[in-house]
Formats: structure tokens, C-alpha cells, sequence
């Protein structure tokens, strides 16, 4: 055994300090309290950051395909250069044929105007079949929609800020400007077409509320000038976070040359910014963390000052400076462990009921959290992972036990001639 029985039975007398110790229970207390609250702020801080990114993954990707494949700009027969996908129907059956995709879906897309009355604003207008689009939950299972979706063939769908911009709500037309329109003997023409909007969503991501529309892929095919093909394939993945490893072989899946871009290229700027972070935060409340196990060396040393005479009296019955050693380190330690279990406890508990704690702070606040979600701001989750709770629980012990060390061992050194000199 590590620890012998008797020194178990000492700390324990030792950590319940008498009146006359007062001191050393209070700064005792004050340790435990100090070690409690920073490892609850560790582990809470660290659930809600897990939520974020979380929901920030899961409003990125439920707007946008996990990868996308491009084939390279080619010349063709009349002298004309595109990057249209011409065999997109095949090219979507090999592709949903590899295991570990879920669907590939064939889209055309271009940056044009919309128009309505005196309002005009940049777009990107996507064409895609409408049950692929139904597989997009940030789009298709919107919480504030307007409209349904299963309407697209008949008209147009549009993020909620756009339609804002536009004026426009269910029912209303709205025309679409494309610079890229019919060829005549003087030019090219742009081509202005309207439609009914029928569809009203918002994703959460500002950039695509603001600019983004739908067509049906049979509407937006012959508008774009896109009728031999798609301008790319979107890709979904039964698992997001192996795209990486996937790239080489859905880029293999066509007959010829692919480019394949994913959604960490495409948005791993956020989730970097996320990690910096992360650690950050990390280190902040690890050095919060630092200043309150300083606490424990506190009051060790005071119960060391008061237990002098004791640790004379051990010593010359014959106690080892080991022994002395190993029972201050059990207070000290019993101290920072009883801290870390109560802090990851409380942790647990406030990520548990972190609906619940939102409601509260809204019902004191006298602010509407609904409201204020409409107007764009974000309430992540509280999401508990083994690794985060290891992390702090880690942390807080080793931080413990290495501060707790120092006081132990000015215990253990102590002369018992010394102790005992004025007794």
C-alpha cells in the first residue's frame, strides 16, 4: 500500500481542525471552495464550447454539401471554354455507390440580380431537385420557414434576409437578372425571368440568408444556359469528419480529370478560429485554476506552524520523514481531490440543465431569449464529452498534488529537536 493505515488516520484528525485551529479549517475551507468553483468554471466553459462548435458544424454542413466535385475548365468542339459536368446522371450513381456516401446531388449555380419594384440585390442562385434539397436540414427544416418547400417547381425559395432586402414575402414575384443570357447577332443578351416566391428560410449563417435562392434544377438548368449538365456534384457523407480520407477516391470516381473541394477548406477558418480559442480559455481558467490550489499551500502551512509539536512527537516515536511527508499530502490532496469531484459534479449539473439555466437568466433579465434569437443572436448547447471532463479532472488533481508536495515536504524536513526545543 502507498499510504499505511495510520497515516490515513492522522490526516484525517488533522483535516478536522479543532476551535482552537480555526484558522487552518477556515483557509481549509477556503481551498475547497476556491478548487470547486475554478473546476466547475473549467468544466462548464468547456461543455458550452463543445456545444458551439457543435452547432456551428451542424448549421455549416446542414446548409452545404460535405464536398463538392468540379471538373476543369476544357475547350470544347465550337472554340467555347466551360467547366459544365455533362454526365452528371452516371457520374452520381458511381459516386453513391462508394461506401460511406450517403447521397451525391447534381447542381447548377451563378451569382446574378433579383429584382422586385425599386429593390435590387446580389444573389447566388442554386438549382437542385427539390428532394435534394429536402436533405439540407438547415434549409428544409428552417424553425422560422415561410412557405413550403415542396413548392420549389412552381416557383423560387429564399434566405429570409435576402427576401427582407427584396421586400418580398410568400406569394409575392420576384425577377431574376442573368447577365449570361441568349446570344444574338449583337451580343448577349441578358436573360429576365420572374417568379413566384414560395419558399422563405433562414440557416442561421448571415452570409447565406442574405444572398442565397433556389430554383428547381429543371427550372434553373435552361435559365443558367446550363441544359448538357450541372456546374458541380455535392456530396454528403455518412461521416463528415473522414472527408479527408475520402477525397482521393471520390476524385477517382470520374472518367476524368475532378477537383473535389470539402467543407474544411471551405469553412475550416471557423473552426480553426474555434480551436485558438478553445485553448485559450483553456489556459485562462487552468491559471484560475493554479491560483486557487495556491490556497492548499496556505493552509498547509499554517496546519505545519500548529502541528509542529506533533510532528516532533512523531518523529522521535519513531516516524520516518516519509511518513510525515505522506500524511500532509493526504490533507493537502484530499482537499484538492474533494474540490475536483464537487466541480465536475456541479459542472455536469449546469450542462445538464443548461435550458434551464437560459430560461432563468431570461426570466431575471426581462429579455426575450426567442426574440433575441430572431435578431441573430446565438445560444449554444452544453455539450459533455469524456475527454473534456478528463481534461479538468486531470488537470485540477496534478495541479493538486504538485502544490501540495512543497508544504509536505518542509513538514517532513522539519528538525524534531526544533519542534520540541520550547515544549
Amino acid at each position: 500500500m502507498p499510504f499505511a493505515r495510520f497515516e490515513w488516520m492522522i490526516a484525517w484528525r488533522y483535516l478536522r481542525a479543532k476551535r482552537a485551529e480555526g484558522g487552518v479549517s477556515v483557509m481549509t475551507w477556503i481551498s475547497l471552495i476556491g478548487i470547486t468553483l475554478a473546476v466547475f468554471a473549467l468544466v462548464a466553459t468547456l461543455a458550452i464550447r463543445t456545444g458551439l462548435r457543435a452547432e456551428t458544424l451542424r448549421t455549416i454542413l446542414g446548409v452545404s454539401a460535405h464536398a463538392e466535385l468540379y471538373y476543369p475548365r476544357t475547350v470544347q468542339a465550337n472554340g467555347a471554354q466551360d467547366a459544365i459536368i455533362r454526365d452528371y446522371e452516371t457520374l452520381t450513381e458511381r459516386l453513391r455507390a462508394i461506401p460511406g456516401v450517403q447521397d451525391a446531388v447534381p447542381v447548377v449555380k451563378a451569382r446574378i440580380i433579383a429584382n422586385r419594384a425599386r429593390q435590387n440585390a446580389p444573389i447566388e442562385l442554386f438549382g437542385i431537385r427539390p428532394e435534394d434539397l429536402a436533405r439540407f436540414p438547415a434549409v428544409a427544416e428552417s424553425e422560422q420557414a415561410q412557405g413550403d418547400l415542396a413548392n420549389l417547381p412552381k416557383g423560387i425559395a429564399l434566405g429570409q434576409s435576402l427576401a427582407r432586402t427584396l421586400d418580398v414575402t410568400i406569394g409575392d414575384r420576384v425577377k431574376i437578372i442573368s447577365p449570361n443570357g441568349t446570344r444574338t447577332a449583337f451580343g448577349v443578351s441578358p436573360r429576365v425571368k420572374t417568379w413566384e416566391v414560395v419558399y422563405i428560410f433562414r440557416t442561421g449563417q448571415g452570409f447565406v440568408d442574405n444572398s442565397r435562392a433556389y430554383l428547381s434544377l429543371a427550372e434553373a438548368q435552361p435559365f443558367l444556359n446550363r441544359e448538357a449538365g450541372v456546374d458541380q456534384i455535392d456530396i454528403l457523407l455518412d461521416d463528415p469528419e473522414m472527408v479527408d480520407q475520402m477525397e482521393t477516391q471520390l476524385a477517382q470516381s470520374s472518367t476524368g480529370p475532378a477537383y473535389i473541394w470539402s467543407w474544411r477548406e471551405r469553412s475550416g477558418a471557423v473552426l480553426r478560429a474555434l480551436s485558438l480559442q478553445d485553448n485559450a480559455l483553456f489556459v485562462l481558467l487552468a491559471i484560475l485554476l493554479l491560483i486557487a490550489s495556491m490556497n492548499i499551500i496556505s493552509g498547509l502551512i499554517m496546519l505545519v506552524k500548529n502541528k509542529g509539536r506533533d510532528i516532533g512527537v512523531l518523529r522521535t516515536i519513531g516516524l520516518s520523514e516519509a511518513s510525515v511527508l505522506r500524511i500532509f499530502f493526504i490533507v493537502g490532496a484530499s482537499v484538492g481531490t474533494m474540490g475536483t469531484l464537487l466541480g465536475v459534479g456541479l459542472g455536469v449539473i449546469f450542462a445538464l440543465n443548461i435550458d434551464a439555466i437560459y430560461s432563468a437568466v431570461d426570466f431575471f433579465s426581462s429579455n426575450s431569449k426567442s426574440d433575441l434569437e430572431a435578431q441573430g443572436f446565438f445560444f449554444p448547447p452544453a455539450v459533455l464529452t469524456l475527454p473534456s471532463i478528463l481534461s479538468a479532472t486531470g488537470l485540477s488533481l496534478a495541479l493538486s498534488f504538485i502544490i501540495t508536495f512543497f508544504p509536505a515536504r518542509r513538514a517532513a524536513r522539519m528538525n524534531p529537536v526544533e519542534a520540541l526545543r520550547y515544549e
